[in-house]
């Protein structure tokens, strides 16, 4: 059928490269690949009918940014410089081929003695190797960054974005849907999971900037041919013929990174080129006085608006009633040709944008002398759009994509004031969209206070109503106060069954209810009051099945309920499933010391160091082994190696006293 079908296309292709023999201009305006029925193609299919396109295409940013880890695709140099060290957590790093299959190698040293060793072979590497690979593991469909970057400008490895000063999380950072629906195609995303995945494609393709392909393929299939040269051929989206504001939309899908906002229940799966941005998501940014030459790496929309270029040609290319209105102003593809990587570009093309507005002959529009500016051969992109180090990632240089006129050093202020946060693709965000990115910002970029404080000014928590609406938003924002008396109020003002049967009831990519409900269990553990708690922990496993999180903590529910054959269960479902997850493979040890089975409780105790030589509660299992053994040196061991790695353990300090 495949074969078929694409022997169609290939007819249909032969006929556009000829004279129109049917126009079947849509006079409707509406986009038909807007609908949800419409499928995706995949890039395969785009390619027999344009395939000259696909040709460069695939050598772009976007081509290369996802993909089977393979010498082909990886950009890095091996050998004995691809080693890192942190210093922080005490491991050292090492990438290395075997055969076909790359690893990264996790290992400790005491003098020339390695003391722990733990390698994972890498399934895939994200990024076009412009600027960085990363790398990926797949365990079971979990997909997890691993802690190994290397930056291509400098050919230098290091620890990855975000993994620095302390906050290594090795093989455990969750790639989930809003990472990966920006770095690759849209993926086959297992719901009620954080990081799970049924299917990956191979990178970004032709329908991330076009839209979901089956309604183009089916109408050119029908013979609908439509003369593009004159018209808009509405079964499937052309950028270029998009009105001016929502063609920028389609670019900062992805190159307005920041704190994403969701809209209205929506999915990053929902939005569609043609469509506009803030009706699905709001992008903030933290905004300073004195820093305008601080900038993160994919902020090149955010950036490019804030110059007068784009601003004064902004409103004459918005009203512009020509085919592509683009053409009136100053957009990312005035630039950038997206089907072009930017490597074959000479900076000649960047420049002569500059030049259509700006005469190179002309005194006025630059400070520096004709004779100098002949001398840099006019480049306005060197002065105008310096290359500079990205706040967020090290070791890369990107242009900065606002124009403007240089500033000297001089001229730079020494301390910067926080204004607060600014949605970039929206005027005038609803309260309670300030008030979710306030709550976001907190829990994932900068944990002061003064965001939660923000996010109070916008919160509305008194009315059932506003209860009922925005239950997920105010559970977190008391969660993160550690107000768990305001979050068991609002079950008093709701009630326990209509909780659980009415409103946390909805499974959702984001997993919110799922969460949610946990947070209502976390506050009934605070009170002591198991039973509630259990219920919430099931709900929230019910909505978010794939969440290990919240299945070891049921687990401990149980135990601490002397429900012991239940926890145990529990903790083996989760090993089952997740072989790596170091939690329950030490819970599931302790359990098994309790039912006197040392051997076994030894063994999955064991298993969780090796994953985790840090695991502060497996060293305590296996403290208690060890003394169960009779062996107290070996048990006072352990106790020193964990107050090391945490003076403040409590229990540690306790034991090792006694001995």
């Amino acid at each position: 059928m495949l074969i078929v079908t694409i022997a169609i296309i290939a007819v249909v292709n032969t006929q556009c490269n000829t004279e129109d023999k049917k126009n079947t201009q849509n006079t409707s305006n509406v986009y038909l690949n807007h609908s949800d029925t419409v499928k995706y193609v995949g890039i395969n299919t785009c390619k027999q009918c344009h395939s000259n396109i696909y040709e460069t295409f695939i050598q772009t940013g976007m081509g290369k940014s996802f993909d089977f880890a393979t010498h082909q695709k990886s950009s890095a140099v091996f050998g004995k410089n691809a080693v890192v060290y942190d210093k922080f957590r005490n491991f050292y790093y090492k990438s290395f081929w075997f055969g076909d299959s790359m690893f990264i190698k996790e290992y400790r040293l005491e003098g020339k003695d390695t003391t722990f060793s733990r390698i994972e072979k890498v399934d895939y590497i994200i990024g076009s190797g412009q600027h960085t690979n990363s790398h990926l593991c797949n365990r079971n469909g979990y997909i997890s960054q691993m802690p190994m970057t290397f930056y291509t400008q400098k050919k230098q490895w290091d620890l990855p974005p975000g993994f620095e000063n302390g906050a290594n999380t090795r093989f455990g950072r969750s790639i989930g849907l809003e990472c990966m629906s920006c770095h690759n195609s849209y993926p086959d995303f297992v719901l009620g999971s954080e990081n799970k995945f049924e299917a990956l494609p191979n990178g970004i393709g032709c329908e991330r900037c076009h839209g979901p392909g089956g309604a183009h393929v089916a109408e050119k299939q029908k013979g609908n041919i439509v003369d593009t040269s004159k018209y808009i051929d509405y079964s499937i989206v052309n950028p270029a013929k998009l009105p001016i504001d929502l063609q920028f939309d389609v670019c900062q899908r992805c190159h307005l990174q920041g704190n994403a906002v969701l809209k209205n229940d929506h999915s990053f799966y929902d939005f569609k080129p043609g469509k506009k941005l803030s009706d699905y998501i709001s992008v903030f940014l933290p905004k300073y006085k004195n820093a305008d030459d601080e900038f993160i790496m994919a902020s090149h929309a955010d950036r490019l608006k804030q110059s007068k270029c784009f601003i004064k040609t902004f409103d004459a290319a918005k009203a512009s009633k020509e085919l592509r209105p683009y053409k009136n102003g100053l957009t990312c593809v005035s630039c950038h040709n997206p089907h072009v990587s930017v490597k074959e570009k000479h900076s000649n093309n960047f420049n002569a944008v500059c030049t259509k507005c700006h005469s190179t002959n002309d005194d006025k529009n630059c400070s520096l002398s004709i004779d100098t500016r002949k001398l840099s051969q006019n480049n306005c992109v060197n002065c105008h759009m310096p290359k500079s180090g990205s706040i967020d990632i090290p070791h890369v240089t990107v242009h900065d994509h606002w124009i403007k006129k240089p500033i000297s050093k001089s001229e730079k202020k020494a301390l910067k004031e926080f204004i607060g946060l600014v949605a970039v693709n929206e005027k005038n965000p609803d309260a309670k969209t300030k008030a979710t990115a306030y709550i976001n910002y907190y829990e994932k970029f900068s944990k002061k206070e003064m965001y939660l404080d923000s996010a109070a000014k916008y919160l509305e928590v008194n009315s059932i109503d506003a209860l009922t609406k925005n239950i997920d938003i105010i559970t977190k924002y008391y969660f993160f106060r550690n107000d768990f008396k305001s979050i068991i109020s609002i079950v008093a003002k709701l009630g326990k069954e209509y909780l659980l049967n009415k409103i946390l009831v909805k499974k959702t990519f984001e997993n919110k209810h799922a969460w949610s409900a946990y947070r209502f269990a976390e506050a009934y553990l605070r009170l002591n009051d198991l039973k509630s708690s259990e219920m919430f922990l099931k709900k929230s496993i019910s909505l978010a099945p794939y969440f290990s999180d919240f299945k070891n903590k049921l687990g401990a529910n149980y135990q601490m309920q002397n429900r012991n054959t239940e926890a145990q269960q529990l903790f083996q479902d989760i090993v089952n499933e997740k072989p790596t997850y170091v939690p329950a493979l030490s819970n599931l040890g302790y359990m098994f010391l309790l039912s006197g089975n040392l051997q076994l409780g030894e063994y999955y105790i064991n298993k969780a160091l090796s994953l985790d030589p840090d695991y502060e509660l497996a060293l305590l299992n296996k403290a208690n082994l060890q003394l169960q053994k009779g062996n107290k040196k070996d048990v006072i061991q352990l106790l020193r190696h964990i107050l090391k790695i945490n003076p403040n353990n409590e229990k540690a300090k306790m034991a090792l006293q006694q001995f």
